[in-house]
């Protein structure tokens, strides 16, 4: 079996550590563990008499939740299956341009969907080695800008950097059409989020990708959404399914929506957490993580974070995100969850004894008494 290009796979995860699914401790997947909010459960459970019947095609209660929490009207606002199912909408819509310009290292699904209709692609890379992260002027490199399409996530995927809104929106003026994936955004509380969402009824050709499935640990319900001018969004609906949104998703998310106390106390407990992990993650040797403003952390490796991702499956079976399908990144870094303070110790611990292992060669030694056993 082969693992996917996503993190979550505890089907392949478990099948190489030897043990069940629910044996693993996924740092693989960047979901909150915080989750799912008990007011979300008991939504969902409400609704199990509901399955018997079709959701509303036009999703209005959904709708109204959303644009309450975001204050814009109901026409702006698009459900979807995910924001995979989104993106594959935008990737068929920036196909009609002249290319379209990725940040990279770039979220995988973004290469899909954009190969899925043939899309051309230019690449715009990050300087991972240095403090200031400011995006630069990227339309300059490539004067196609005025018909090009520009598809970036904020905060940025896989480094976590958080970009500024006064950085983006210039590129409103030089792009024909931006799309802000906005996956993570809401794990910054509202005086530090960096959205565009309040700009795109200025912006005709500017769409925001929102999920709800990581803040809300829900990633089995898939649920996200766009926001984006009415028309764009009245004719993506035309290309696609009638019901994208099942019952109990929707119900989860209009939940999920009025969870203020559940949104203050993950707001509290990120930051503390990642501090926790980051600087545990500085005092090991042969590792650098970079500083990041979400749930999850990038981290150079000296040695190969496949074969680190391995060692800590059948050692301890725990799992972390190798980057293999981050073509600029390969296999010297890996992405982790920012989890519990119990899991992130146990995680701390068992790379402490896999890079010691590693350091002095006793990993083969290990194996071969075993072997002689």
């Amino acid at each position: 079996m082969r693992q996917k290009a996503h993190g979550g796979n505890l089907v392949w995860a478990a099948a190489l550590a030897g043990c069940p699914p629910d044996a693993i401790v996924d740092f693989s997947a960047s979901i909150s563990p915080l989750g799912p909010p008990n007011s979300v459960m008991a939504a969902i459970i409400s609704q199990f008499g509901n399955v018997k019947h079709y959701p509303d095609p036009d999703y209005r209660e959904l709708k109204l939740s959303l644009g309450r929490f975001h204050k814009l009207p109901l026409d702006w606002i698009l459900p979807g299956n995910g924001s995979a199912e989104l993106l594959t909408l935008v990737g068929r819509e920036l196909a009609h341009l002249a290319a379209t310009m990725l940040i990279t290292p770039a979220f995988g699904d973004y290469y899909r969907t954009l190969a899925a209709y043939n899309a051309k692609v230019l690449e715009f890379p990050l300087n991972l080695g240095i403090r200031d992260w400011a995006l630069g002027k990227i339309s300059s490199s490539f004067p196609l800008s005025t018909n090009c399409g520009l598809l970036l996530n904020n905060p940025h995927n896989p480094t976590g950097k958080l970009f500024l809104r006064d950085d983006i929106l210039p590129y409103l003026e030089d792009f024909a059409l931006v799309v802000v994936d906005e996956a993570f955004m809401d794990f910054l509380p509202p005086d530090e989020e960096q959205s565009l969402i309040g700009f795109v009824q200025e912006y005709k050709n500017l769409v925001i990708l929102r999920s709800l499935t990581k803040f809300y640990s829900l990633p089995g319900l898939r649920l996200g959404y766009a926001i984006a001018h009415p028309e764009r969004l009245a004719k993506w609906q035309s290309w696609r399914d009638p019901w994208p949104v099942n019952i109990l998703a929707a119900a989860a998310a209009i939940a999920a929506l009025q969870d203020t106390e559940f949104q203050q106390i993950s707001w509290k407990w990120l930051p503390e957490a990642r501090n926790q992990l980051f600087q545990g993650l500085l005092e090991l040797p042969g590792l650098r993580p970079l500083e990041g403003a979400v749930n999850y952390l990038l981290v150079e490796s000296q040695q190969s974070t496949s074969e680190l991702q391995t060692k800590l499956l059948q050692q301890h079976q725990i799992f972390i995100r190798d980057c293999l399908s981050f073509k600029e990144l390969g296999d010297h870094f890996f992405r982790i969850a920012v989890r519990s303070e119990s899991d992130n110790q146990r995680l701390l611990t068992a790379l402490k004894s896999v890079i010691q292992l590693s350091v002095w060669g006793l990993g083969e030694i290990s194996d071969m008494s075993e072997m002689g056993e």
